[in-house]
């Protein structure tokens, strides 16, 4: 059972990881090997000062709402976490963590509602920027948290409380 816990929680801290990752680093969007777009700052590497210059965003309201998403996605999955925490010693046995699983999912569907807004506008958010570009590590993180945190949810729902 100890182990059962410890790999449930620890896949829970990599899915915190990985959301904050995705939510706060700056390669949502990348043009060239000195130019990323992230949900808060469009940078431009700059050779001579050797340092980022950072610029405001798109104010699109659908970019606002990718914001809104991933913002919603950490804090649901970290309240997830802390639910867990608490459930865990204060459980009578044989309890079902339900509403920890349901924050997990709720998690998980903010980041994958966030990742298509962003997919399916990525030309609108950037119809300023040269054309070309490629999705950056944090878009593809936001991806991946997507069916971990779901399948940890599922987890959570089921999993009993013992001992």
């Amino acid at each position: 059972m100890s182990y059962l816990l410890f790999g449930v929680t620890a896949l829970h801290l990599v899915i915190l990881v990985i959301l904050f990752v995705a939510t706060l680093d700056n390669s949502w969007w990348v043009i060239s090997q000195d130019e990323t777009l992230n949900l808060w700052h469009d940078c431009i590497y700059n050779n001579s000062s050797n340092s980022w210059m950072c610029s405001s965003v798109s104010t699109n309201e659908w970019f606002q709402a990718v914001q809104a998403l991933m913002v919603l996605s950490v804090l649901f999955s970290s309240f997830s976490f802390m639910l867990f925490m608490c459930q865990l010693y204060t459980m009578e046995k044989g309890g079902l963590f339900y509403a920890t699983g349901v924050f997990q999912i709720l998690a998980s569907l903010t980041v994958f509602s966030a990742a298509v807004i962003y997919a399916s506008h990525v030309s609108e958010f950037h119809k300023d920027k040269p054309a070309g570009g490629h999705f950056g590590h944090c878009f593809v993180l936001a991806w991946v948290a997507f069916p971990l945190a779901m399948a940890s949810g599922i987890i959570y729902i089921r999993l009993r409380k013992r001992e």
